[in-house]
């Protein structure tokens, strides 16, 4: 996991402390895993997505919160590398590279296919070579997922782009990873998709600058993300507490 990288040590995640132009430079394939503070609360809470989790070759900080825990843990990342920046950058990084090809799978309906030629008018060329918005609750359908690796393996797509929530996004992955045999670089990228079709707008520099993305998100979304933000993860804290006195167990430690 995170080859020839420092690592930064929260909870039961071990992240990459690597700056945005030197994951760009190395990142050719394997499973990209943004994680932030909702990702961090569920690796306390499930073993399945725990063990997802140690599966990952490239684990990235996506949240400035989490970026504050660690410098009250005594660390400081080199950088915070949020999936809906990181992608366009690294869509950019490629724009002259024709071995690149992208496929982005989901959304909802439409929004892929929205995505894919904004995203491909903007680099000049067609980076995305395929498109997909699942149907809600389409991971339990096997008959659909296996239409959908047939459609991604015909699209000659090597870059592999899921946007459908964690864990869904990451335990969708490790599942069907070895029946994508042409993808090499698999990325569990949340809502960044959303965000490159314009269906969700990323939160002025200031709310970025000042650790408050999370609250314009809410009043973007607050039925959706009312619960994560103010209920679900404020657990999060607590544990970084505990990890600071030295009293944090990782649950899933053998």
């Amino acid at each position: 996991m995170c080859t020839n990288t420092e690592n930064v040590k929260i909870l039961n995640a071990e992240i990459a402390n690597i700056s945005q132009e030197d994951l760009l430079g190395k990142l050719s394939e394997g499973f990209l895993m943004p994680v932030n503070v909702d990702v961090l609360v569920k690796l306390q809470k499930s073993e399945e997505f725990y063990s997802v989790y140690t599966q990952a070759d490239w684990v990235i900080c996506d949240s400035m919160i989490l970026s504050l825990a660690a410098r009250f843990l005594g660390v400081k990342f080199k950088a915070v590398i949020p999936g809906s920046s990181f992608f366009p950058a690294y869509c950019h990084y490629h724009k002259n590279n024709d071995d690149i090809k992208v496929f982005l799978l989901g959304a909802a309906h439409n929004v892929a296919d929205k995505a894919m030629q904004i995203i491909n008018n903007r680099i000049g060329r067609e980076i995305v070579v395929g498109a997909h918005s699942p149907s809600f609750g389409f991971e339990k359908n096997e008959t659909e997922c296996k239409e959908i690796i047939d459609l991604i393996n015909r699209s000659g797509a090597n870059v592999l782009v899921v946007g459908v929530g964690a864990p869904k996004q990451e335990n969708w992955i490790i599942k069907y990873k070895p029946e994508l045999t042409s993808i090499k670089l698999f990325m569990a990228l949340g809502a960044t998709i959303d965000f490159e079709a314009g269906n969700i707008k990323r939160a002025p520099m200031l709310y970025q600058k000042i650790y408050m993305e999370w609250y314009y998100r809410l009043i973007q979304e607050p039925r959706r993300l009312w619960k994560r933000y103010l209920v679900d993860d404020i657990p999060f804290f607590g544990y970084v507490l505990k990890q600071k006195m030295g009293k944090y167990k990782n649950p899933f430690a053998d």
